[in-house]
């Protein structure tokens, strides 16, 4: 007999009970499940008295429902201490130095590390610097092999005023975009209206967390 053709034989008391959530835990799924059970026993047909193994079976169909609930909550438990977690180790990256993945800048005079990484091996590798007015200005690196390819640009023996500049990549096997990547120091760590952490570096300004490509500065020596 299912637990909708003995409702109306519920008092006030069992009908709360049977329509109460069961956010209390295991004890709310007992008390529930047995107030359910009185009910369909005090309502079953004598002459065709229910099988106890159906009973058994409700049973479990509410421990799987309390289960998976229980499994809910934990599981957003858990997801609220990783972004906690996430959060404070981020924390920690203020006055660190890290490379982003970042195709603008502010220059301001002072050198600035970089790195490309390149697909297959180039005779030919020029990164090119253009200001906000479409002025270029081109830093040769000559001959690389495949692989990453580090950087300095150096705005006083380039001849480049302070201001903002876009990057990018030319080599002599043409190709897709090179990915370039800036040196930079932390300055603070900010969250944003969607919960993810920004990083400000001085020259690059908010950054994504998940633009960095590397922690610590560069591994390999600059080239000018």
């Amino acid at each position: 007999m299912s637990v909708r053709n003995v409702e109306s034989g519920y008092n006030g008391d069992d009908i709360n009970a049977a329509r109460a959530p069961m956010g209390n835990g295991t004890n709310g799924l007992n008390t529930m499940f047995m107030k359910l059970l009185v009910a369909q026993i005090q309502n079953q047909d004598p002459l065709n008295p229910t099988d106890g193994t159906e009973y058994v079976g409700q049973l479990a169909q509410m421990t799987q429902v309390q289960s998976m609930q229980d499994m809910t909550g934990m599981m957003q438990n858990a997801a609220t201490l990783v972004d906690n977690i996430q959060v404070l180790a981020i924390g920690n990256l203020v006055g660190q130095k890290i490379m982003v993945r970042a195709d603008k800048l502010e220059l301001d005079g002072q050198p600035v590390d970089g790195r490309l990484t390149l697909d297959h091996p180039s005779n030919n590798v020029t990164v090119h610097i253009k200001d906000a007015a479409g002025n270029e200005t081109t830093l040769e690196l000559g001959k690389q092999e495949k692989g990453m390819v580090d950087f300095t640009l150096d705005p006083q023996a380039l001849g480049l005023e302070k201001g903002e500049y876009t990057l990018s990549v030319v080599t002599d096997e043409g190709g897709s975009k090179i990915p370039v990547e800036i040196s930079g120091t932390v300055n603070s760590v900010r969250i944003g209206p969607d919960g993810s952490p920004l990083l400000n570096i001085p020259g690059l300004g908010e950054i994504p967390f998940f633009n960095i490509s590397q922690f610590g500065g560069q591994t390999a020596t600059a080239k000018a």
